[in-house]
């Protein structure tokens, strides 16, 4: 048997940015077991399958090497862009069916729109085993889905450690912690992290932007938001909040396409 896949490098319009996710086309569901294994063989911090289920409406899920996970929005952009550039299909938009519901991706000239749900935090308090873990604390602390630790300057968050080491025990999935502070080139700045999983700095992370971007419109008072995720790889996002929906737009670029045998 073989297996169409792609790797998409998502919110970038350049090679080796954003957030790589390998996206596989399939024909039917195959069993959760062979695509855990697919995805710890891929061993990025996504990947996401999709099944055309009528007209523009898919069936997507997404699994991290180590489990089935609710959301994941770069590897839903990365799937957009292949059902939209990469196949023949003749669409501009996309209906996916998911664990979190019904997501839309709009095609808007060489962007891709998302239309995720918003997860706005409430105020929280840090298990001690995070805070041993930072090399600085924050000065707020939020948690939806995932923890948002909320800082003073971007340049707190560029120079953050967070020990891998020391958050080995701690189990979090399906969230993370996001730390996050108002940016200098933009209205917000984060990092985002998964303790425990293959890939403990997530690049760029789609999901968390549903957290923050009502978190951001909020503080700042204004529903359209330029966000930039600032990992290594570094990631650009455009967002709004409109009627207690995110929408996240980004570029995206094709790094591979293959076929895996089984």
């Amino acid at each position: 048997m073989t297996i169409e896949i792609y790797q998409i490098d998502a919110f970038t319009n350049t090679l080796f940015g954003g957030n790589p996710a390998a996206v596989c086309p399939l024909k039917e569901w195959l069993p959760d077991a062979l695509l855990l294994n697919i995805a710890k063989e891929n061993n990025l911090a996504e990947t996401a399958y999709f099944i055309h289920k009528h007209d523009n409406v898919f069936h997507l899920k997404w699994f991290t090497p180590e489990i089935e996970i609710d959301l994941c929005g770069h590897a839903t952009l990365a799937s957009a862009y292949v059902i939209l550039n990469c196949l023949d299909y003749d669409f501009n938009n996309v209906i996916f069916q998911t664990m979190s519901g019904e997501l839309k991706v709009f095609k808007k000239g060489s962007y891709l729109e998302m239309d995720l749900p918003s997860r706005p935090p409430e105020v929280s308090t840090l298990p001690k085993i995070i805070q041993t873990s930072l090399s600085k604390q924050p000065l707020e602390i939020y948690k939806s889905r995932d923890f948002v630790l909320v800082y003073e300057s971007e340049n707190d968050i560029k120079n953050l450690k967070v020990s891998a080491s020391i958050l080995e025990s701690i189990d979090l999935s399906p969230g993370g912690i996001i730390i996050t502070a108002k940016g200098d080139q933009s209205d917000f700045v984060s990092r985002f992290f998964t303790p425990g999983a293959a890939v403990f700095e997530d690049p760029v992370t789609g999901s968390a932007h549903c957290t923050l971007v009502p978190f951001w419109a909020k503080r700042l008072n204004k529903n359209e938001l330029h966000a930039i995720q600032i990992s290594s790889r570094r990631g650009e996002l455009f967002c709004k909040l409109s009627n207690n929906r995110v929408f996240i737009k980004g570029q995206a670029v094709k790094y591979l396409h293959g076929e895996i045998e089984i």
